[in-house]
């Protein structure tokens, strides 16, 4: 092992809720935890103050404020500060901080530069600006399908560069067999009395088009046909540029008289809650999810799952249940596959959580990838 303490600079635009943000806070927690210096350089949001709970450093720096001017206003910054700090890893993860970093870090002399990891998050489109995502001199994929897509779209980078290291979840936090208390049930049926008695259907994504929720509701008239007592939940928030798509979603629910039978509930911090009180719940993205964090939740958890079999979450579902697996937009076999599940001839989740879809796998991987990369710097 590397004899001494790194220094781990992590860039990503900023500190709200997603799934870069928490990778790169769990990243965070992991080096603290072994005794390394994890710094991260982002615009403020709810992981600010953890951050620094936890003993990492934040630098609040809108390093993806989408300006030229951030990149001449922080490029001699980070670097003077990889510079300063004797940074060991420098770690990209969205592609105008990483444009930033990418550029303070070529402007280090080779011998003094950190060393680059970059992660592909996501499909983005395919384009000169994406494509510092693969700059990393190790580019982490969070999924296999994601290891295609760069490897497809960016034939250039060498093969050898890429890792595969998917996100994880702790199993701790995601009991099989978990169930909310009386007091959670409570509040929620107070809040929303539609679904009292109901089995709940839900599909948990922001609301945006290439998530489902219309995919969704093409087929749910028919199914409370043969099972009224079933209900659909929306669970999810939505930001201004969607307005025109809820209110599609509600003039469908409006037209179709489905009012009693589909709850939008907004975005959720109790959404572990929903999950396990949920008979199924549901992955209809129309394009690929990278990974797919919050229907592995699911799995662990139990409940069963039907998604569209593409991306991270065709990974999961081989891995763990392969028969929740639905051909891309094949709402035929949809419909069919959330029938079974209210009629109870679709087979209950028994396979375990893998260790590779670990949040603990995920940590120690990543850490060993930066201890290798830190010890290649200094072999004579």
């Amino acid at each position: 092992m590397h004899a001494r303490p790194l220094t781990v600079v992590q860039m990503l635009p900023a500190l709200h809720s997603g799934g870069v943000e928490r990778g790169t806070v769990e990243i965070a927690e992991a080096l603290v935890a072994a005794g390394h210096r994890a710094i991260v350089i982002a615009d403020g949001g709810r992981y600010a103050d953890h951050l620094r709970a936890i003993g990492a450093e934040w630098i609040p720096w809108p390093v993806g404020k989408k300006s030229v001017a951030t990149l001449w206003r922080f490029v001699p910054k980070v670097r003077d500060l990889l510079m300063r700090e004797r940074v060991d890893i420098l770690h990209l993860r969205s592609r105008l901080p990483a444009w930033v970093g990418y550029l303070a870090w070529r402007r280090i002399p080779p011998a003094l530069r950190p060393r680059l990891v970059t992660t592909v998050h996501g499909f983005y489109s395919v384009n000169r600006y994406s494509a510092v995502m693969t700059r990393g001199e190790t580019v982490i994929c969070v999924s296999e399908a994601i290891r295609r897509y760069v490897l497809c779209h960016y034939p250039k980078t060498d093969p050898e560069r890429l890792v595969v290291i998917p996100r994880g979840i702790d199993p701790a936090a995601y009991p099989r067999g978990y169930r909310p208390d009386p007091g959670w049930f409570a509040q929620w049926y107070a809040q929303f009395p539609e679904t009292r008695g109901k089995r709940w259907v839900t599909l948990p994504a922001r609301l945006t088009r290439w998530k489902g929720q219309a995919e969704l509701l093409t087929v749910w008239r028919e199914i409370i046909a043969r099972h009224p007592d079933a209900h659909a939940l929306l669970v999810g928030g939505y930001d201004a540029r969607r307005r025109d798509y809820v209110a599609e979603l509600q003039q469908t629910i409006r037209a179709h008289g489905l009012e009693n039978h589909v709850t939008l509930t907004g975005d959720r911090p109790d959404l572990k809650n929903i999950l396990a009180a949920s008979t199924v719940v549901l992955s209809l993205s129309t394009d690929p999810e990278a990974f797919g964090r919050t229907t592995l939740e699911a799995l662990a958890l139990g409940t069963r799952v039907i998604g569209y079999h593409h991306g991270g979450v065709a990974e999961q579902l081989a891995a763990i249940y392969p028969e929740g697996s639905v051909a891309v937009g094949d709402q035929t076999a949809l419909a069919r596959q959330i029938r079974a599940a209210l009629d109870g001839t679709l087979p209950p989740v028994t396979q375990p959580l893998p260790e590779r879809f670990t949040l603990a796998a995920m940590q120690h991987e990543t850490l060993a990838l930066y201890q290798r990369l830190a010890e290649r710097v200094e072999s004579p």
